[in-house]
């Protein structure tokens, strides 16, 4: 029996090693933490619970196909439920729009914005062109092999899904009202970048909320983790919690022979997946001679926006009365040159607020309150922002926050604040980003990591800084095209 170690149990990990052990491998998960999920995680704080990442659930039957592809009825593992109504956007003038998988009401709601039905549908007709072609083309593709990169469908896709027009240029040509062009412009802090520099490609992320549809899971999405985890358990995948691994051995022949924990083990596999960030987790377990193809140039890979977080358990119910809302800046250009030209936080943010207690009140059950986690996009890390005052910029934010109705400080029960440091501590994010490098090019956009790197012949990547990018459905994914690649490749 060939035998596979998983480095990192996020996700992308998590889906792989329920795949290969449901096809008779020996599956063995290393994972530094006490948990499964990696950034889906489960905190509880005042007596409330909160999920830290990610909260907007889209494209369920990814993990569905998990379960089913391992023999499993999903359905007894996670309930995926659907947010027909997902999330308000409150505008700097006072209108407001609440975003719907309900055609009727996208359009009816467009219409108080003097747009007319047919910018709506030729703009769904466009994204769902976009969708399309991704999940035909991109998805499935581990872009291990030159022939995967020569297929001649794949470059016509290219060429089909906007890569030279950026994803503002994109919503612009359907609407000319700005607020509707913010709101579809912020799809692109979804994979961590600039919406002024991102290819339009990824206005396909509107597909998936006006058409495909949001969704949450009762219990919070880390539930999710957990089910994968069960099911792993259940097909013999031996998991190994609080056990951080150090180092890979290479040989002369470009093959890891063995792993390394801080336990002083060192034990031996066939073939070795890595779900961890690329960029950070790589250079740190594979000496450098081992990993020529490998750039650690900075300015070459440009690192995600970062996440600063305050989980917070109210008393009482607060304005914020959706399971997602987005306060806007009044200019949104200017916020994102902020964070990625200064590299420092705006100064007028955007307030991104979930909170799941509005349809899963067991996550207040204790407080009677809201768990509301406020998320405001934040610069990756520099020597001169790196460490950041938290009491004063929770406070800033909560300030911010009652300029726009929201109050909330004077109802805390108990917070918790998470700063970019934090994650590049406890994820070992690149620079505190929360995917890798950004999409600001068009190699950065369609040449991310690929499931198979060029140096090690038994080493394999999943994750979010990986092929095909940030989301949960997107690593898990990943997880699914590296158990596939590896079930051939180690036959």
């Amino acid at each position: 029996m060939k035998s596979i170690a998983i480095i990192g149990s996020g996700l992308g990990g998590l889906a792989a090693a329920v795949l290969l052990a449901s096809s008779g491998y020996k599956v063995d998960v290393f994972e530094k933490h006490s948990y499964p999920g990696g950034k889906m995680k489960r905190y509880h704080i005042g007596g409330a619970r909160f999920d830290f990442g990610p909260n907007t659930l889209t494209m369920p039957d990814v993990f569905k196909e998990i379960f089913t592809l391992s023999g499993a009825n999903p359905d007894d593992y996670v309930q995926f439920k659907k947010l027909e109504n997902h999330t308000m956007n409150y505008f700097p003038d006072g209108s407001t729009f609440l975003s719907s998988s309900d055609r009727e009401r996208m359009i009816a709601q467009l219409a108080t914005f003097n747009i007319g039905a047919t910018h709506y549908d030729s703009y769904v007709k466009s994204i769902t062109k976009l969708y399309t072609h991704a999940v035909k083309e991109f998805f499935p593709r581990t872009f291990s092999s030159l022939q995967e990169y020569a297929s001649f469908r794949l470059l016509r896709s290219i060429s089909a899904v906007k890569p030279l027009t950026t994803m503002h240029d994109f919503h612009q040509s359907f609407f000319t009202d700005k607020r509707i062009v913010q709101m579809l412009d912020r799809y692109a802090t979804y994979i961590g970048s600039s919406p002024y520099l991102t290819p339009a490609t990824f206005a396909m992320i509107g597909y998936l909320e006006y058409v495909d549809g949001v969704y949450y899971v009762p219990g919070g999405n880390p539930t999710i983790a957990e089910a994968f985890h069960k099911r792993a358990q259940e097909l013999g995948v031996t998991f190994h919690f609080n056990e951080e691994v150090t180092q890979l051995q290479i040989n002369d022949q470009q093959t890891i022979t063995s792993l390394s924990t801080k336990k002083n083990e060192q034990l031996h596999y066939d073939g070795y997946l890595l779900n961890g960030d690329y960029l950070t987790v790589y250079p740190k377990l594979v000496d450098k001679a081992y990993r020529p193809s490998f750039t650690e140039d900075v300015n070459v890979k440009e690192p995600t926006s970062s996440a600063f977080v305050i989980l917070s358990a109210t008393n009482r119910k607060t304005a914020a009365k959706h399971y997602h809302q987005v306060y806007f800046s009044h200019d949104y250009e200017k916020e994102f040159e902020d964070i990625f030209s200064k590299k420092s936080y705006p100064l007028d943010p955007t307030i991104y607020i979930s909170n799941s207690s509005t349809v899963d009140t067991s996550a207040v059950s204790n407080t009677g309150g809201d768990n509301l986690f406020i998320l405001v996009n934040a610069p990756s890390l520099t020597n001169d922002n790196r460490y950041v005052d938290k009491e004063d910029l929770k406070n800033w934010v909560y300030r911010l926050l009652e300029k726009k109705g929201v109050f909330i400080k004077e109802f805390v029960i108990d917070d918790l604040v998470i700063t970019p440091q934090q994650l590049s501590e406890e994820f070992h994010s690149y620079f505190g980003g929360l995917y890798g490098y950004t999409s600001h090019s068009l190699s950065q956009a369609f040449n991310r990591p690929a499931t198979k790197g060029k140096d090690i012949k038994n080493l394999y990547f999943t994750g979010g800084s990986t092929h095909p990018g940030g989301g949960s459905p997107m690593v898990v994914q990943s997880g699914r095209n590296a158990a596939n690649l590896m079930k051939k490749s180690l036959k």
